[in-house]
């Protein structure tokens, strides 16, 4: 068995709260990049919630960004840059 299936549904839940909580606060850490880097953003945590909770997308991303998801694009997305682009699009090949 893994050890994370181990952890305690309080302690994953409150660890999963301040990863949200901190990904709120750090509006200058894009979705591209977050995509680039690690192969998820704040939109793969609202569709893996909403999968988890039987939520509709809509209902999903408020939850994670703390308000309607076009209101936060809007304020805090930039034009992401080819280079951007590009290591994102290497990053999601290595999801599979």
């Amino acid at each position: 068995m893994d050890e994370l299936d181990r952890l305690d549904d309080a302690a994953a839940a409150a660890a999963f709260r301040r990863l949200v909580r901190h990904l709120r606060h750090r509006t200058d850490a894009q979705n591209v990049d977050l995509m680039g880097l690690a192969g998820f953003c704040r939109n793969c945590l609202s569709d893996w919630v909403g999968e988890a909770g039987g939520l509709d997308r809509e209902t999903a991303r408020t939850a994670i960004y703390g308000m309607p998801y076009a209101e936060w694009k809007a304020l805090h997305q930039a034009e992401a840059t080819p280079e951007q682009l590009a290591r994102m699009a290497e990053s999601v090949k290595r999801n599979a």
